[in-house]
This record gives structure tokens, sequence and C-alpha cells, in this order.
């Protein structure tokens, strides 16, 4: 390979596979360095050579009023949640707006994510080590003496599975082609592992809120506001790819994911904070959401990050618990999901045609239900969680059994529908150029049939990847014939018209610059071409590598099987928090293996 080439294939974000070896060898050293200390910390903390842990831990209650096994991780995990987000939708705009990354050390973003991630994992891995008093009656028994608080060791889970994302999404990459697509499953791993790391923090700050017994003097009353509005950023994160402006799935998706995950954060909200909860859990959104994107999109000049607004959804949240106490915590969570899936859903609505990138069209109407469905289903999980974190004595409300199995269908059913997509749209898209040559231009837009955008719920220009992005809708001046605002044509911007009807997204190039490290030849912008529908993704994923069908099939299965394994605990902990867990009751044996030898 020549100087040029390699020149070449640089610029163009090369590696299209994964990390260099360099990268990974580095990367490698690295992490052994991080969990050789972290475990030789802990090594030392329980045999009592060191009480650095303790000191830190007692300084972390003098100030919280906490306990100091739940205030120092709650510390930590607190900087570690934000450094993560701040990462993860960096990470986003940079994809969207400049491509696939030159390597994993070399898009600065990640180390945000990396450290975010991992300082995740290590506040659960410190309140294991810290303990709890036996008679919290929620706390772990990993051996005799030594008790863990249930929200640290799920922050530790959450964590960790997070973490174990980077080195699978390089394996994937190589595996599969880097895709820049945020619904990777190794990236769902990583930012699922965050998002749920709230929920985790949200148990353990009421486990040590029970072994304050009673105390309400001091900070940690005001800590339930800002986790229950970190558990609404997390459950949002995947919203991302609506946020932005290159959405790559249906768009039912979107009011699927608001409604689900209205319901899940801000009944819970209510149920635990009381009056003003769901609203105080929203302002804490809307806070951060407000500062990401002016940092993002502005301060580094990156695409704007657009945001839902949760006012409305909150407002019924707060009127529902007139009428039904929330100290009902199933039949409450049922019916503020029902008001959320409907008066919500129809304010997120109107706002989505004035503040999202993507307003939702006139058809999507049709299968709106879907959102209720998640909403409902979504209330009542959202109850189940309330019930897990209200105090013991406190009144709660008995269930059937098939109730959680239920609900937990519902929201799966709820995600899997919008799922299949189709390419079954037949035609072609005639294209005149105005100032062809140039770095942009107008166009018009011929269909064959005229009707194939006939009850479209998007139909745009997409323009990304080329150091920014740019969106604008087709304008139609006759049956079948639409007009194209300016937009570029050169350098290193993928082009193409997008059109999403039904179940079918496909899209047409316009332009797309030659990528030899895929390798993929140049798509040009010629004065006037036809060129017919493809299926959507075959565009946007140009890197995806064609490999057989088993290999998807078994890579999709190990993942599938660390998301059941990471819910299952999930579960378990929330249950248990529910019951209040015995006393002494020991922790599944395959924990006890990861813990013992620190002990």
């Amino acid at each position: 390979m020549d100087a040029t080439t390699a020149g070449f294939l640089l610029a163009h974000g090369e590696p299209a596979g994964g990390a260099s070896s360099s990268e990974i060898l580095w990367g490698s050293v690295g992490a052994l360095v991080i969990f050789s200390a972290l475990g030789s910390l802990g090594v030392m903390h329980r045999a009592g050579r060191t009480k650095m842990l303790t000191r830190l831990g007692a300084v972390a209650e003098r100030v919280s009023g906490l306990p100091g096994w739940a205030a120092l991780p709650l510390a930590v995990a607190g900087g570690a949640l934000v450094m993560a987000a701040f990462g993860f939708y960096w990470d986003v705009a940079t994809h969207i707006d400049d491509g696939r990354d030159p390597g994993p050390f070399a898009n600065p973003s990640h180390y945000f994510i990396i450290f975010g991630l991992l300082g995740i994992a290590t506040a659960g891995y410190l309140g294991v080590l810290l303990g709890a008093p036996a008679a919290l009656r929620t706390g772990v028994r990993i051996r005799a003496g030594w008790h863990a608080p249930l929200g640290s060791i799920l922050l530790m889970v959450c964590g960790g599975i997070a973490v174990m994302g980077f080195p699978l999404d390089d394996v994937w990459h190589r595996l599969f082609g880097q895709d820049v697509t945020l619904w990777g499953p190794t990236h769902i791993q990583m930012v699922g592992g965050a998002s749920l790391s709230t929920l985790a923090a949200w148990i353990l700050l009421s486990e040590g809120r029970r072994a304050a017994h009673g105390d309400e003097r001091r900070l940690w009353r005001w800590l339930e506001i800002p986790i229950a509005g970190a558990f609404l950023i997390g459950l949002s994160a995947l919203q991302a790819e609506f946020d932005y402006s290159v959405p790559q799935f249906r768009m039912l998706f979107h009011p699927v994911l608001l409604a689900l995950a209205a319901a899940l954060a801000l009944v819970p909200a209510r149920i635990r904070i009381g009056r003003g909860g769901a609203l105080g859990a929203v302002a804490f959104f809307l806070g951060l959401r407000v500062a990401l994107s002016l940092i993002i999109g502005p301060g580094f000049e990156h695409t704007t990050l657009h945001f839902p607004l949760y006012l409305a959804e909150a407002l019924l949240v707060e009127l529902v618990a007139l009428k039904v106490s929330p100290q009902r915590q199933i039949s409450f969570g049922a019916w503020c999901g029902l008001v959320i899936g409907t008066v919500g859903v129809a304010a997120e609505w109107a706002w989505s045609r004035v503040g999202m990138p993507f307003g939702w069209a006139q058809p999507l109407l049709s299968e709106i239900w879907v959102a209720t469905i998640a909403a409902v289903a979504g209330g009542v999980v959202g109850g189940l969680i309330g019930r897990a974190l209200t105090a013991p004595g406190q009144a709660r409300e008995r269930s059937p059994r098939f109730v959680p199995a239920l609900a937990g269908l519902g929201v799966v059913f709820a995600l899997f529908y919008p799922l299949p997509i189709s390419d079954d749209i037949e035609g072609s898209a005639t294209v005149a150029l105005e100032t062809p040559g140039s770095a942009r231009s107008e166009a018009t837009i011929e269909f064959d049939p005229p009707d194939v955008a006939d009850g479209a719920l998007w139909l745009n220009v997409t323009s990304w990847q080329g150091g920014g992005s740019h969106l604008s809708d087709l304008e139609e001046t006759s049956e079948g014939t639409y007009r194209a605002e300016a937009f570029p044509i050169s350098g290193d911007w993928k082009s193409l018209i997008r059109l999403h009807t039904g179940s079918s997204i496909v899209a047409v190039p316009l332009y797309l610059p030659e990528d030899p490290a895929i390798p993929a030849e140049e798509v040009p912008a010629e004065s006037t071409f036809t060129r017919d529908f493809v299926p959507d993704k075959q565009i946007l994923l140009r890197e995806a590598k064609d490999t057989p069908a088993w290999m998807s099939l078994v890579g999709y299965s190990i993942l599938g099987l660390i998301v059941v394994v990471w819910i299952s605990i999930l579960a378990w902990g929330a249950a248990r928090m529910d019951k209040n867990g015995p006393v002494g009751r020991r922790t599944p044996r395959f924990l006890q293996r990861v813990l013992h030898p620190i002990g």
C-alpha cells in the first residue's frame, strides 16, 4: 500500500472492520492494569490491610447522611453516569456527522464512555467491598460476616455487562462490519447497561434510606429526584435514533419508546417521592438534556440533539394521583399508563411537529395503539418498581402472580411489533440536478410509479457524514414530482432519498463517495439519472459484510443470552427488594463464585 492510498484510507475512517492490533494491545494492557488495581484494592480492604475505602465511606456518610456503604457508591455512580451520558450523545453526533471512527481510541468521546461505564461497575464493586450490616433485610450474604447491598450487586452487574460490550463490539465489527447504527446489538448492550444501572442506583438509595432509620435531615432527602430523572434519561437513550436526524428503524418505535419510558420512570417517581415527584424527575431530565444539546450541538458544532418534553405525561401522572392513590401501586401504574398512552402520546405528537427532526405523520395513527399497550404495560411495571422501592411498613397493593408476567409480555410485544422492516416497495426515482458538479444542488425528483410515496411516514433527502448532517422534506409540485432544496453532492457527504411507508423503508442514492476501505465505488451525482429504490440500510450501512446466516444466528444468540441473564438478575433484585429479603439469604451461586476470591 503506497502513502497516497494509506492517507486516503485514514481520511475515510479506516479501519472498517474492527480495531487495529496495536489498539487491541494497548487496550488490553490498560484493562489489565485497571482490573488488577481494583482486585488488589478489594483483597487489601477485605483483609484489613487498608482503611482507604472505610475513610472515604465515612466522609460520604457525613456529607449525605446515608450509610457509607450506600453514599460512596452512589457518589461514584452519579459522576460516572454523567460522564457516560455526555460521551454517548457526543459519540452518536460524531458518527452522524463524520462517519465511522479511525479507531476506537481515536474518538475522544469513547474515553468518556469507557471510563463512565467502568465507573458504574466500580461503584457497585466498592459497595460490595464495604459491605452492609447483616440486619439489612435486602442485603445479600456472600459469606460469613460479609453481606453486600443488593443495589451494589446490581450496579456491578449492569456496569460489568456494559463494559463487556466494548471488546464484544470490536468482535462484532470484525465479523459483520463496522456499523454506525445506534441499535447494533453490542451498542444496545452498552447503552442498556448504563441505562438500567440508574434503577440499581435507586435500589441502593432505598436500601440506604431504610438503614438510616428515618433520618430525614440531610442531603439524601433530595437525591430521589435526580435519580428518578436519571432513570428517565436512561430509558430515553435509545430514542437517540429519532432525537438526531437519521432514524434507521420504523417511525412507530418513537411513540412506543416514548410512552414506555414515561410510564416506567414517572410512575415510580410519583409513588416513591410523593406529590410533584413526576414533575421533579422531568425537570431534571430537561435540565440535563438541554445542557447536553447546547454543549454538543452549538458548542462542538455537531448535529443538534433534540428531545421529548415529557411534561404532559408528568402532569397526567400527578393528576391521576388525585383520583387513584399511589399507595395502590399497581392500579395507579395501570391508570397512569392508560392516560400516558393516549393523552400523553397526543401531546408528544404535537411536540414532534415543532420540536423534533421527524414529525409524526397521520398514517401512524393506524398503529398508534401499540404505544398505548407499551404505556399500560410500562405503567404496571413502573408500579411494581415503585412498590419495590416503598419503605417497609407503608401500604403495598397486592397483585395476582400473573400480573408481572403479563406486563412483561406487554412490554416485549410492544418492542418487537415494530421490528420487522420490509423493502417491498418497487419503483424508481428520476433526478435532475440544477447545478451538477457543484458542492450542493437543488433537484427535481420524479417517482415511478407516481403514487409510490402516498401515505409516507417520512419522505426526505438525508445527507450525513460529510462534516455535518442535513435533512430536508420533499415538496410535491405535481403528482409524483417533487422539489428538493439544495443538498450536498461532493466530498465525504452521503446523500440519499429516504421513503418510509407502512413497514417498508427504502432509499435511492443521490451521491455516495468512494470508500476503498470497505471497498465501495463512488455513486456519482450526475446531471440527470434514474435509480431504483433499494433497502434503506443497504445505503446507510455500507460497511456491513456479507456473512453466512449461521454466524448471525450464533452472534445474536450469544448476545441474547447475555440480555436474558442480565434482565433476570435485575428481576431477581427487584423481587427481593419488593419482599424486603429475609436476613442472611444467600446470593445466587454464580455470583458467589465471582465475589469469593476477593474475600
